[in-house]
């Protein structure tokens, strides 16, 4: 059993090492670090990733924020009609400041994708049609074209190859998978399981994203789990899984109809291509939240969109998503990055 930080006194056993992003968006920082190994005797010691980011602030008693939240404030400066001011909030076990992330022991798959990195695009999953730089200037880091960004065309049979031989993908997937399969099989976040279908095939599980701190409604972040470990990515999926893709949608939607009273416009729900590891599952968020990364065009597929195109397939043969060009972006540290780079110079113009 691998140490787990879980109250204050092990948080503070923390030894930073660097930084790994910081997210001025979001407001979130990312931090490598070790934590003492399970063996407290020992002097070994467990890599591990820790990311902060601030609280939302609370929008159910807006009358109340500047009489009573707000403790003491300082003068920035004013211009004109215009002022703006520093402020200090008042403490409460009600309202966290920061919501904490860690991931330990963390391997070296984990801290690469924690790590901030240029962006690379592989497009349309042909073969290359042009590279382009962008210029240096400001960075928004919502934005995957916000960085210097190499695009690339190749056909399926390459993605599927490196994808399939590169050690990444089963690294990476033999790690996320303990964590899938001990939610599936209900040994870990049991009480935390929305809906529930058992069938053995088109069976999922629909539960709160790690990301979402289950209280602010703005960033409502679920995540549906499918059971079929044969459904590894957007590649996999073939007519009849329609059915459980349609379920996906209308489960999700009740669910967050009856619990938060969103309606069925309020949700974004969609699949990454390329996804963080290797076994199906959809996204879905609140339409407001525009917090993610993930959700840039270049590696989200709306679920609505995917339903429809496996709707005209044929059914026979190889699936539409096995034939078609797909276009995705892959960051510099990503584990698939220096294979999928090498296979373009091998396909000719």
């Amino acid at each position: 059993m691998s140490f787990q930080p879980t109250d204050l006194a092990s948080l503070q056993t923390f030894q930073f090492e660097r930084l790994l992003n910081e997210d001025p968006i979001a407001r979130s920082l990312t931090l490598l670090g070790t934590f003492p190994a399970a063996d407290t005797a020992s002097e070994l010691r467990s890599p591990a990733i820790v990311r902060l980011e601030t609280s939302a602030l609370p929008s159910k008693q807006p009358e109340a924020l500047l009489s009573k939240l707000v403790n003491d404030t300082e003068l920035i400066g004013r211009n004109d009609i215009y002022t703006w001011l520093h402020g200090w909030l008042e403490k409460s076990r009600d309202r966290p400041d920061v919501k904490l992330n860690i991931i330990c022991p963390a391997t070296e798959v984990h801290i690469r994708k924690a790590s901030a990195g240029p962006l690379a695009h592989d497009v349309d999953s042909r073969r290359p049609v042009f590279r382009t730089k962008i210029s240096d200037g400001p960075r928004d880091p919502r934005s995957i074209w916000a960085y210097r960004a190499a695009l690339y065309r190749c056909v399926p049979e390459i993605t599927h190859a490196v994808v399939s031989r590169v050690r990444y993908h089963a690294f990476f997937h033999d790690h996320a998978a303990h964590r899938v399969v001990d939610i599936l099989e209900g040994r870990s976040e049991a009480d935390n399981v929305l809906h529930r279908d058992s069938s053995a095939e088109h069976g999922y599980v629909l539960l709160p994203d790690m990301k979402w701190d289950v209280k602010t409604l703005s960033s409502l972040y679920l995540v549906a789990i499918s059971s079929s470990p044969a459904i590894r990515s957007l590649r996999d999926l073939r007519k009849d899984h329609v059915d459980m893709l349609r379920s996906i949608r209308r489960e999700a939607t009740r669910v967050v109809k009856e619990r938060w009273g969103l309606g069925a416009g309020s949700l974004r729900m969609y699949v990454h291509y390329q996804p963080s590891y290797y076994h199906f599952h959809v996204h879905i968020v609140n339409v407001e939240f525009q917090g993610l990364l993930g959700m840039s065009v270049g590696q989200a597929h709306l679920l609505d969109d995917v339903i429809s195109m496996l709707e005209l397939d044929s059914g026979e043969g190889p699936s539409v998503f096995q034939r078609m060009t797909l276009t995705y972006a892959l960051g510099e540290q990503h584990g698939l990055f220096g294979q999928m780079s090498a296979a373009q110079e091998e396909v000719e113009y």
